[in-house]
């Protein structure tokens, strides 16, 4: 039960990280840290001052922001997503930044300056099933920016995350230009004809008795869902999701239901040394 001076109040918060944060700083280290420093100087200060949202805290690779207003929040996020993507497309994959963002409008616990509580743990879970370069938000968000933003949205449904009991009505917002109505419950899922198609790329196992090869069974599989999601015609379920089942044993079936995609698994699941051999 909570003391009587337990600070509470609502607020929009915004989670970002980096697509394969470990794997860029692996394979260079220094340039990694720089381009992150000169995107938080020139794109992510800059969006989150014009839209009066406030910094809580930073990780290498991740960051925590609180709005006041939710239209704020959803609009910083947008136009940052739209300028890393116009940054990107003059760098070769190896050293593009792709950042994932979930926004999420609920009740926070406040102590000293920073922020606890569902509200903080929902945005979370929202960034882990956004895809590279993409946003995803609670619906929540969703029923109060509605239209005042010139934006679109996908209904992803009910989605079941990590260490949150309930489901979560998850909205993906569709960037650089598109629109769409948004979605009706009424209306149920979209028949298959008009569904994207889907695939969830699971991790890569490490077959060569080598531990140290485990970090390149996990790049490789980021590094195919990074070039995946490029295309905007394919729905890629995000690293977060499908890296829960790392080292589960893993039914086909079972997996296309829980993720709702046409393809569960990649072609190749077993990686080892570069002169090993990779069965099939």
């Amino acid at each position: 039960m909570e003391g009587p001076n337990v600070e509470r109040r609502l607020a929009a918060i915004l989670a970002a990280d980096v697509v394969g944060y470990s794997r860029l700083m692996e394979v260079d280290e220094a340039g990694t840290l720089a381009r992150l420093k000169t995107v938080r100087l020139e794109l992510i200060d800059p969006a989150i001052a014009n839209c009066k949202g406030r910094i809580i805290k930073t990780t290498g690779d991740g960051i925590l922001v609180e709005f006041q207003s939710v239209t704020e929040a959803l609009r910083c996020a947008v136009d940052f997503q739209e300028r890393m993507a116009r940054r990107n497309r003059d760098m070769s994959a190896s050293r593009a930044l792709l950042y994932r963002i979930g926004i999420n409008l609920g009740d926070v616990i406040v102590e000293d300056d920073d922020i606890f509580g569902d509200g903080v743990n929902v945005a979370a879970r929202l960034e882990s099933i956004a895809e590279p370069g993409g946003i995803c938000i609670s619906a929540a968000v969703h029923d109060q920016v509605g239209d005042r933003l010139p934006i679109g949205y996908e209904d992803l449904g009910e989605q079941h995350v990590k260490n949150i009991s309930r489901a979560i009505r998850v909205f993906k917002v569709l960037l650089d230009g598109q629109t769409s109505e948004p979605a009706n419950i009424a209306n149920g899922p979209p028949p298959a004809s008009v569904r994207k198609p889907s695939i969830a790329v699971l991790p890569f196992v490490n077959m060569s008795g080598d531990p140290e090869q485990e970090f390149f069974a996990d790049g490789l599989t980021e590094d195919i869902i990074t070039e995946l999601s490029r295309f905007r015609q394919l729905l890629v379920i995000s690293r977060n999701a499908v890296f829960v089942h790392k080292g589960k044993p893993i039914k086909a079936q079972k997996i296309a239901r829980e993720f709702g995609v046409d393809a569960p698994i990649a072609p190749y699941r077993s990686v080892g040394p570069p002169n090993t051999r990779v069965p099939s």
